[in-house]
């Protein structure tokens, strides 16, 4: 059904709608491309190039469509609702078909021309999810002597996967990413498997320091299908997130082994298979998936720096991901080595507890206040005021996805200039107190580190007083040297007596899993995941403009990788469970526009 929308924002840009469908469907590319500013943006999430891709500029779009538009037809594009200006910035929300898909979009025009263009694939015409008018009946009524109950059916299925029955996907890695993409492919009815080493799902959260909470708002973290209750609290406690995680299990009908290590897996060519070891329970098993999916979390392996006379340390050393909390450690010396979101977290738990506790910080960081980050960054997508302005989770994800990451820094350093000013004692006390400061290598903030590198940042909740106070010890400008028996020497030649050493040294690349359970050669084949190529620190060019293999086709076939925070996870599953389910159908997805391995690791 069409509809006709009246205001001069509207009008104008439904013309440019009218003019897209008519030079792609009579002039062509390069026509297309005209309609588009010089350095205009077109963002595609899966519906043109089956792939993540930012064709930025002119020729790039109209390589783009040259290459995928006999294959894609696109057609009936439509405003879904009015279109608004804001100071001469028409944006529209848009929908739109291609041969095989129902797409959504976004629209930024200035001055009758394209700045951006979003295009996502929402739903398989042939293969629509089962909810809304299409949502199963449940009970099957008649009279049926050899009828199966709904939970007989169930049973019977998850007694049969990975035994008699093959899955379509496994997905290793039973936390919050392999869960909600399980959930996407069970709607599109996708045999998959979810499998976790602990022994049930949300038990990653359960083990982690008992002060663990969510640092990112509540608006932002639901799951696909099934958000939070409107009582759920702001920052989530690590034991509710573990308890929701095992609980969504159920209720969505996921096939998910507990206490499952994936032991090898390597691709059979000819057989177009995976064929994977795994010891659940102890029982060995051989699974062949059509597709593996690493969803072992945005971070790879522990990073633990080699430092001379570690094996000498008598006292206890261990990684901030093995970190207990600060409970046995009471009136005990303890060094911190790091100084981001873990670091921070830890200190001020142990600090709480009483220990004696000192921050090792090697190179700056960035620190924002929680509530300014709330309010100035997040505010208007994803808070209560949002809800209660019509802002619903899957357009404030779309908003967000809009906006190209070659220009994301444009919209987010004023945003941090107006937190410097407004936070401005704050962040005098902390460079009183020693602490190194940043705000990015060009002043873009928290979300910009993150896209980068996935590291240098604290939202803080607290322990930044504790380091301005000096209750947080600090050592800056240095690192650890080397080990004593009862003791930490820094390159500034200080020592610092320790009881425990807790590395909060960040994590590797994802890949480091697939060279774990897949081989070296592999890991190097796909390359680095996460970062862009902005050529800023810890994110080398060149410039790719989406981040590195994530939820998209790899360079090894059938290798796909799912990670990030919990409003990622949500977002990008949806293009990976449909990148995944064309496939099952034999679907043709022509990738456009995969990009080369520059980085390994």
């Amino acid at each position: 059904m069409t509809h006709s929308y009246q205001s001069p924002a509207s009008i104008a840009a439904q013309q440019w709608l009218d003019k897209l469908n008519q030079t792609l469907r009579q002039s062509g590319p390069e026509s297309a491309a005209e309609l588009f500013e010089a350095n205009g943006f077109w963002r595609d999430l899966v519906a043109f190039t089956w792939n993540i891709k930012t064709l930025e500029g002119r020729q790039q779009i109209a390589t783009m469509l040259a290459a995928t538009l006999d294959h894609t037809r696109p057609g009936n594009w439509q405003l879904e609702e009015e279109a608004t200006d804001n100071n001469g910035v028409i944006e529209a929300w848009i929908t739109f078909d291609t041969a095989v898909a129902s797409c959504r979009g976004h629209l930024r025009l200035r001055s009758g021309l394209a700045w951006t263009l979003l295009t996502t694939m929402v739903e398989l015409k042939d293969y629509p999810e089962r909810r809304g008018f299409k949502r199963p009946r449940g009970a099957e009524h008649g009279i049926n002597k050899h009828r199966q109950t709904w939970q007989e059916k169930r049973q019977q299925e998850a007694e049969s996967l990975g035994y008699s029955e093959q899955p379509y996907c496994l997905i290793i890695g039973g936390g919050q990413g392999g869960i909600g993409l399980g959930a996407r492919l069970r709607q599109l009815d996708v045999p998959t498997l979810i499998i976790d080493k602990l022994e049930k799902p949300g038990d990653a959260w359960r083990r982690r320091y008992k002060s663990l909470c969510l640092h990112d708002p509540v608006w932002y973290d639901h799951m696909p299908y099934l958000p939070f209750p409107d009582n759920w609290p702001v920052f989530a406690p690590k034991d509710k997130i573990g308890d929701w995680l095992e609980m969504y299990t159920r209720v969505m009908e996921l096939n998910y082994w507990g206490s499952t290590e994936c032991t090898s897996a390597r691709y059979d060519e000819q057989a177009e298979e995976w064929i994977v070891h795994v010891c659940r329970d102890g029982e060995q098993l051989v699974l062949r998936p059509k597709q593996l999916v690493l969803a072992t979390g945005m971070s790879g392996i522990p990073n633990i720096p080699a430092i001379p006379g570690q094996d000498q340390f008598e006292g206890e050393q261990h990684h901030s991901s093995q970190h207990p909390g600060g409970e046995a450690y009471s009136g005990k010396k303890v060094v911190v080595l790091g100084a981001n979101n873990s670091a921070h977290d830890i200190c001020a738990a142990l600090w709480e507890h009483g220990a004696d506790v000192t921050m090792i910080q090697r190179s700056s960081t960035h620190i924002i206040k929680s509530d300014s980050l709330m309010d100035k960054v997040l505010g208007g997508l994803y808070s209560e005021q949002a809800v209660q302005n019509g802002m619903t989770t899957y357009k404030a994800d779309l908003t967000f996805a809009s906006i190209p990451f070659r220009i994301m820094p444009e919209f987010h350093i004023p945003l941090y200039q107006q937190v410097a000013e407004q936070d401005a004692d704050f962040y005098q006390s902390l460079e009183k107190a020693g602490f190194m400061l940043d705000f990015g290598d060009d002043g873009s903030g928290l979300f910009m580190k993150y896209l980068r590198r996935a590291s240098g940042y604290y939202i803080d909740v607290g322990a930044s007083e504790l380091i301005a106070s000096g209750d947080i010890k600090l050592k800056s400008h240095t690192t650890i040297e080397r080990i004593t028996p009862h003791s930490v020497i820094l390159t500034d030649g200080s020592e610092l007596q320790a009881d425990l050493i807790v590395y909060a040294t960040g994590f590797g690349s994802m890949n480091g899993w697939a060279a774990k359970i897949i081989s070296q050669e592999v890991a190097d084949k796909v390359g680095k995941c996460w970062g862009m190529g902005s050529a800023t620190t810890k994110d080398p060019g060149p410039w790719e403009g989406e981040l590195r293999n994530m939820w998209k086709p790899t360079r090894q076939t059938a290798l796909w990788f799912h990670g990030g925070n919990l409003h990622q996870s949500r977002h990008y599953s949806q293009y990976l469970s449909l990148q995944l389910k064309a496939r099952m159908e034999g679907i043709k997805t022509p990738v456009y526009g995969m990009e080369s391995v520059h980085h390994l690791t």
